[in-house]
Formats: C-alpha cells, structure tokens, sequence
C-alpha cells in the first residue's frame, strides 16, 4: 500500500536536510507543499525531479480529498512544509487524519525545528515548555493568551513575523516586564541571531542590535513557582526554626537554613535572632 511521508525539510541552511529525506523525496510519486517555488529550489538543489503539488491553508480543504485519491491508488506521497517539519504551525492536520482513516500508513522522516532549534540555544529552562505557534494578530486576544500562559511554569515558544515582534513585546512587558525572553533570527543561516535578556533590554535592541529581518522565534521563561508563605506568616523567627527541628527533624543548622530561604533573608540574621544574639 502507498505511504503518507511527513518530511522534515531545512529551516535555512539547506546542509541540515537528512539523506533519508532526500531519497525520500527522491523516490515518492509526488510532494506536496505550501509553496511550489519554495520548493522547487530545494529541489533542485538535491537533484529532486518528483511532481509538486501546491497544498496550504487556502486549498487544503479541496486538496485533502485529491491528495487521498492519489494515496489510494498506490502512489506514495510526501508532504513538506516550506521550512521545518509539517504540521508544526503548517498545514497537514487533516490529511493525516484523513489518511489514518482509510488506513493508509503515516511515517514521519523528521529534521530541523525552528523552535526547539532556539530553545537549545537560549539558555532558558528547556525541561518544560510549551509550543504556541503564531499568536492572534488582534492585540485584544493576543494579550488574552499571553496572560494567560505566562503564569504557567513553562518557557513558551512562539513564532513571529518580523512586522509584529515589536507588538509582541510590548504586550509581554505589559504584562510583566521583568521577565527574561530570548529573540532568535535567522536560524542556521550566515546570519543567524539568538539573544536573551529581559524583554525591556531587548525592545531597546530592537532595529538596530537585532534588525526586524527574517523569521522570528520568541521564547518567554516560564513563570517562578509560587511559594506559599501562609503556613509560617503567624510564626516568630525562632517558632519556625522550631518547627523544621521538631516537625522534620532537621539539625538546628540546617533548619535556620531552610528559614532563611523560606523567608528571602540572610542565613546569619536567621541564627542571630534564634540565638539572641540581637
């Protein structure tokens, strides 16, 4: 029975396509993707003569039902988008939904990823994280989900167009303006850009240390965890060292220790006031 190839495709430098995609490409009976001439060029670049077939968000609907008929008759096709891996942020959804159905089988030949390819490079937390996509262009519901998640213990990945990147950071200043964010450009290309700092530091950058060029991901540090206090707020200084002693067993040092972190205040000032010493 003919496949249903999900190929991931280089997201700049045409180097990071794999040689498992290109005989993949090589050898199906048709690619479909976004844009035919994007396409195209890495096609010839690979010496890649298969078919084209333009498949995206406009035709999508028209073009899932053809694309299933031609699976079905046993010829294989493969599905690109123009940079990156299908179906992140791109179209593909329904056609593997479609081909599931008629039980025609899915592999995937995975490649470069825009967002975990900044991620890697951030120095933000990468042991969690969440994938938004493009966010609404309306600032109204952008900064509806961006209030949302950014109270979420998770960095968020979100892509961007270089004419809203100076939108999006102001809506995430607004809502705190202290957070770390990284501004990733250009990536794997000559000019390649990953910058992290606070998100006011980096609007200043804006148009000049980072030009608005090429096609953005911004990653938002998830948000600090929230300690609850209301369990020592009524103790005195002294009933809380007493309490780790007693309740957990701890050694009186380490127990002024953990004071001190419950309290943001110096491990000294801590064991002066529980010795009486002020």
């Amino acid at each position: 029975m003919a496949t249903l190839y999900l190929v991931g495709t280089p997201i700049g430098n045409m180097s990071d396509i794999t040689y498992r995609a290109v005989e993949t490409l090589q050898q199906a009976d048709l690619i479909a993707c976004e844009d035919t001439r994007v396409t195209k060029k890495l096609c010839n670049h690979f010496d890649i003569e298969t078919p084209l077939k333009s498949y995206h968000d406009h035709n999508k609907e028209q073009e899932t039902d053809s694309l299933i008929e031609t699976l079905m008759q046993g010829n294989d096709v493969a599905l690109v988008s123009d940079a990156g891996l299908p179906l992140i942020s791109d179209p593909g959804y329904e056609l593997v939904v479609a081909a599931r159905a008629q039980d025609i089988p899915v592999a995937t030949i995975p490649g470069p990823n825009a967002g975990l390819t900044a991620l890697m490079a951030s120095g933000l937390p990468s042991f969690t994280y969440t994938f938004l996509g493009f966010l609404p262009r309306k600032a109204k519901d952008k900064h509806a989900i961006l209030a949302e998640r950014m109270y979420e213990a998770s960095t968020l990945i979100i892509y961007e167009s270089p004419y809203r990147v100076k939108d999006t950071l102001n809506t995430i200043a607004e809502i705190d303006d202290t957070r770390r964010i990284t501004i990733a450009r250009e990536l794997t290309k000559k000019f390649e850009q990953v910058t992290t700092a606070a998100v006011t530091d980096l609007m200043e950058q804006l148009e000049q240390a980072i030009p608005l060029k090429g096609e953005f991901v911004i990653l938002i540090e998830g948000a600090a965890p929230q300690v609850d206090t209301a369990w020592f707020e009524t103790m005195t200084i002294s009933e809380h060292v007493e309490y780790y002693i007693e309740n957990d067993e701890l050694k009186p040092k380490k127990a002024i220790k953990a004071v001190a972190e419950d309290r943001h205040m110096k491990t000294g000032d801590v064991y002066d006031i529980y010795h009486g010493v002020r």
